[in-house]
């Protein structure tokens, strides 16, 4: 089947399996269908998709990685970074030596470097996993964001971790110290590399635009490619090519806030990057699902090499593992939440303990996905000496049964163990919302001010329209300041008035464009406006 093909059954069967996410009401997770779909598009046709782990790094994690390190909270960031990088780092590290011994003891026939390699490529979580399985869970603000934080930084240190690993297959020497140097250089190079590329690329932007205009096409591609380059760019020079997007979309939203593009650039761009991530995460999970009747012919020469000729034992090993992961995330979860509650007493509010029930939530939430099995599948297939790599297969096997295991959990667990627990306060972000609204508002009405200051004579018409602008933002700070402020119940019926009105305007937009009154670029145009005053007042009425 020829690429052109493979892009439109992937991006069909995006659509088609979110409308069966929503038909199900929201009780089985998105991935878990795509994944479904995708099995069902292997075993059925010859879709024959080879998955080759760098391509797949290089089309897939960049703009991913770079959206979510754009759009994660920054406050929350810093207010959680402790918990983050201790989750991000030291779990990982934890996890490979605790899952790898453990593999070791049960498949005594795996050879100890391949026991380490398999743990590193489970220890991370998956950020668009863990992001897809809790869209439709009502999760605490700060575990949600922990958990984004902590997917964004643990593929590093895994994919480290698994780069040592089998370096160690490969020579049989540990080298210790050029190791702990590969992984600081890794880390804090491509922490570094991806914030300078970010800010180099916007000042050339910024140099071209003040010359040239503005081209609100080449921003958004710009914006497309921005990722790749710093991705290619760190993986070209040695350092973490995971943390270079990550750092590149978190330098790009400081960036955003500087106010250096148009209005109507924001709006397209973010058009652009929502259907470009809604297409990507659903594909990611149909190619995860393709891949597994490939993966099922390996079964037997796994059971081979496991030493165990029954193919039972193979769910023995899967489980095994989906519990150690589970145990050893719930313990470093739980003393990092006991050793903060120690330290910061003041945001712990009284709690002496951490709340168990959340913190088996968190265990749970901790899936695994498509970078899991891209990893396993990057195992090298010979040693230096043309031998096999020992125990590949069943590594492959065991990563991909993890990762169905985890997501079912998730599915089933999540849910259960989310209901009706007491959630700790969460800061509330309307105040900040709506003294950010009355500043802006009062800066408004001084630069109108201003404004009529300045005009000369003859400007009756100026001048008229300055009080009819001036009025509109004096209405609307009145209806936002607190002592003046109408009920809650008024305004948010006002909005939807608003909202009722400009569905109208819509209508009779239309209305007139079939009737051949208007032509159809000016109906695009005023559509465009009551369009997005609509959504602005609709979200309003829903806050």
């Amino acid at each position: 089947m020829n690429l052109l093909w493979i892009v439109l059954v992937l991006l069909v069967g995006v659509v088609a399996t979110h409308w069966i996410a929503s038909a199900a009401g929201g009780r089985i997770a998105p991935p878990l269908i795509q994944i479904a779909a995708g099995a069902v598009i292997g075993f059925a046709t010859d879709f024959g998709v080879t998955l080759q782990p760098e391509l797949f790094f290089l089309l897939f994690l960049p703009p991913l990685l770079f959206l979510d390190g754009w759009r994660v909270p920054k406050r929350d960031l810093q207010d959680n970074a402790a918990i983050v990088l201790s989750l991000a780092f030291g779990l990982v590290f934890f996890t490979v030596l605790g899952v790898g011994l453990m593999l070791h003891l049960i498949l005594p026939a795996m050879p100890l470097p391949v026991c380490f390699a398999l743990a590193a490529v489970l220890s991370p979580t998956d950020v668009v996993a863990a992001t897809a399985m809790v869209t439709d869970v009502p999760v605490p603000r700060r575990l949600l964001r922990i958990l984004e934080g902590e997917a964004l930084f643990n593929d590093a240190s895994g994919l480290v971790c698994l780069r040592i690993a089998v370096a160690v297959m490969m020579t049989g020497t540990f080298p210790f110290w050029p190791s702990l140097g590969g992984l600081a250089w890794a880390t804090i190079g491509g922490v570094v590399l991806g914030l300078a590329f970010s800010r180099v690329i916007a000042s050339v932007k910024l140099w071209v635009v003040a010359r040239l205009g503005e081209n609100t096409s080449s921003q958004i591609l710009i914006s497309l490619l921005n990722p790749y380059g710093a991705y290619a760019l760190a993986d070209a020079i040695g350092c973490s090519p995971v943390l270079a997007a990550v750092s590149a979309g978190m330098m790009m939203s400081w960036i955003e806030v500087s106010g250096q593009a148009l209005a109507m650039t924001r709006i397209r761009r973010n058009a652009v990057w929502e259907t470009l991530q809604f297409a990507l995460n659903g594909a990611i999970f149909l190619l995860l699902g393709e891949q597994l009747p490939g993966i099922m012919t390996r079964v037997g020469a796994g059971a081979a090499e496991s030493g165990h000729a029954e193919l039972g034992w193979l769910a023995v090993y899967v489980l095994a593992v989906i519990a150690a992961l589970a145990v050893l995330r719930f313990v470093w979860v739980w003393i990092s939440v006991f050793i903060w509650l120690r330290l910061d007493t003041e945001r712990a509010h009284g709690q002496r303990l951490p709340n168990s029930r959340l913190v088996l939530a968190m265990s749970v939430a901790g899936v695994r996905g498509a970078v899991t099995l891209a990893g396993a599948l990057s195992l090298p297939l010979l040693l230096p000496d043309g031998s096999p790599f020992p125990a590949r297969d069943l590594a492959i096997l065991i990563a991909a049964g993890v990762i169905l295991g985890s997501l079912i959990l998730a599915n089933v667990g999540l849910p259960r163990l989310l209901k009706s627990v007491p959630l700790p306060q969460e800061p509330r972000q309307d105040q900040q919302e709506l003294m950010a609204r009355i500043e802006a508002a009062k800066a408004a009405i001084a630069a109108l001010g201003r404004a009529g200051e300045h005009q000369g004579p003859g400007a009756d018409g100026r001048l008229t329209a300055l009080a009819s602008v001036t009025e509109y933002y004096q209405h609307r700070l009145g209806q936002l300041q607190p002592e003046v402020r109408q009920g809650e119940d008024a305004v948010h019926a006002e909005e939807r008035l608003h909202a009722l009105a400009l569905k109208a305007e819509s209508a009779a937009i239309i209305a007139l464009v079939r009737n051949h009154r208007i032509s159809s670029d000016i109906a695009h145009k005023l559509l465009r406006e009551t369009d997005l005053a609509e959504a602005a007042f609709e979200t309003a009425s829903e806050n």
